[in-house]
């Protein structure tokens, strides 16, 4: 078997891959290792038999997927917050990564590390496997040709000896602080709900106008004086249903349907009237409840009031389900390729509506390759220029720096003419899943002799205890920063230090919602982009 997977090394690699992946779905006292456990198959596969190997191409082809695809859906969450906190969120996020770099700096000198091991100690504790691809581009460049491999290989080794605790260490903070402040996650999730909707679980419930406050009353006027989140569906008058409007005008005796979470209807009901004993929900006979799939390029990156519906059709656009996350619908809401839609509209006109939001689960399923090429050509050619800091640093931004900034432009833009950027929900994550893999199963198996002659020296637990130290220093700082002095609630902070997915789905796990989702969409493309550069400017200013 042995010889079969060094005559084959795709073969090797799809094993790797395999194991690592089911090995990572192992849950033990409710943590897992998640895609992380596919690097450490790897290096016990690479550590067989030196023989074992894959081509370099491929960890450069799933580092360049990966932050593609991620710079993509990040974009809207990244240019948002930047919008509304301005720089505070880069500065904070930038310090954080100076102060892990500075940490490095320290143990540098402490242990005796040599340039290669202490940038790669670095890219571990940090848990960011980009920088440490940003890392092997580097070396790859500046090393010759005779000591290249071994440099390497120290990187690699510098990095999984201490990725552990860059993973354990960061959980341990999380844990510690949230006990320390004593955080309320479900009192922080109420109040950010307002500005920050994620998904909720929402129902429609029919009240019967009978307040006199409201009678006479627009929808619109209401909204303004009682600004719920909330949804206005169909409406029955006597014997006639129809859709309501901004402009319908309230009388008494009319059903109004009204969408939203339990608890926000049950504050909502008293101010309009009381519970009605029909619910217009189940009457369908002229207007239907659908859910459809936005799959047509042509709405995509556009938001619901500029495709000017109501002028044509009688329906209401309550809910849009993005991925596992369901919130309300509202004139602003973009509409992305993969989104379901939840709609009210009268049966008659849903043939028509099928064919404008292409309602195509086959079509979701398929990546457009223009825009993706295109995408992917822009951002490996902007890794490839050269940039020129005072001092006389050169560097550039390398197969991970240059795809991630150019997928957060384009993300952002969403589409240029007829060329659509984004990427289905759905085939946005499974491309970033497989890059991330590639990536991390072709670091394992090369480096995997290394790592494990390592391991047992007394290099192994100099590693171990650095990056302990850098990881849980930093992540107690940024905390501390973070939650006493910039009021940034515990639970986005919890997601701007996991940049793991492990240490992310913890954080989520301890919040209770998916708040720290924010928190990490935030920071990410700095964190990455700051780590690609301080993991270089690190192993030059050492070597």
């Amino acid at each position: 078997m042995i010889e079969t997977f060094q005559q084959n090394p795709l073969l090797l690699l799809f094993c790797v891959m395999a194991l690592g992946y089911g090995l990572g779905e192992i849950r033990i006292r409710g943590f897992k290792l998640g895609v992380a456990a596919v690097l450490f198959v790897g290096l016990a596969f690479g550590a067989i038999d030196p023989l074992f190997s894959v081509p370099q191409l491929i960890i450069f082809l799933g580092l360049t997927i990966f932050v593609y695809t991620v710079g993509l859906s990040s974009a809207p969450a990244f240019f948002a917050s930047f919008r509304q906190n301005g720089w505070r969120d880069v500065y904070f996020a930038l310090s954080t990564i100076v102060l892990s770099a500075g940490l490095a700096y320290g143990m540098h000198f402490w242990f005796g590390f040599d340039a290669a091991t202490t940038a790669g100690l670095y890219a571990g504790a940090s848990t960011n496997t980009p920088a440490l691809a940003g890392l092997l581009d580097a070396i790859q460049k500046t090393a010759t040709e005779d000591n290249l491999t071994a440099m390497s290989q120290r990187a690699v080794v510098g990095y999984s000896l201490s990725y552990p605790m860059g993973v354990l260490g960061v959980m341990l903070s999380i844990y510690l602080l949230q006990r320390v402040f004593r955080i309320n996650y479900a009192k922080e999730a109420e109040q950010l709900q307002l500005d920050f909707p994620l998904g909720e679980k929402l129902i429609s419930r029919t009240i019967k106008v009978a307040m006199p406050a409201v009678y006479g009353e627009t929808i619109r006027t209401f909204h303004n004086r009682h600004p719920f989140r909330v949804a206005f569906g169909r409406i029955k008058r006597g014997g006639d249903t129809f859709l309501s409007n901004w402009d319908t005008v309230l009388e008494a005796g009319d059903q109004l349907v009204i969408i939203g979470n339990a608890q926000t209807l049950a504050e909502l009901e008293p101010l309009i009237g009381e519970p009605a004993e029909d619910q217009i929900t189940y009457d369908r006979s002229i207007y239907d409840v659908r859910r459809l799939f936005i799959s047509n390029s042509q709405i995509a990156g556009k938001t619901i009031a500029s495709l000017n519906l109501a002028e044509r059709f009688s329906l209401v656009i309550t809910r849009v389900q993005r991925g596992d996350m369901d919130v309300l619908a509202n004139a602003d809401t973009t509409l992305e390729l993969g989104d379901r839609i939840l709609l009210v509209a009268k049966r008659e006109d849903l043939p028509e509506l099928f064919k404008i939001f292409g309602n195509s689960y086959e079509s979701l399923s398929k990546v457009n390759l223009l825009s993706f090429g295109l995408g992917m050509t822009l951002g490996l050619m902007l890794g490839m220029v050269n940039i020129s800091l005072p001092g006389g640093y050169n560097f550039n931004l390398g197969f991970a720096g240059g795809p991630l900034i150019i997928a957060l432009i384009l993300g952002q833009l969403r589409r240029t003419g007829p060329i659509v950027w984004t990427l289905p929900y759905g085939a946005n994550l499974t491309l970033r899943q497989f890059g991330l893999i590639l990536l991390l199963a072709g670091i394992g198996i090369r480096s995997g002799q290394t790592f494990f002659q390592t391991v047992a020296t007394d290099l192994g637990w100099k590693l171990f205890v650095a990056g302990t130290i850098i990881a849980v220093i930093s992540t107690i700082a940024t905390l501390l920063v973070g939650y006493k002095l910039l009021r940034i609630p515990f639970s986005f902070l919890g997601g701007m230090v996991g940049s793991q997915p492990a240490v992310l789905d913890f954080a989520i796990e301890q919040a209770g919602n998916k708040y720290p989702t924010i928190g990490y969409t935030r920071v990410l493309p700095v964190v990455l982009i700051g780590k690609i550069l301080f993991v270089q400017i690190l192993y030059n200013l050492l070597g």
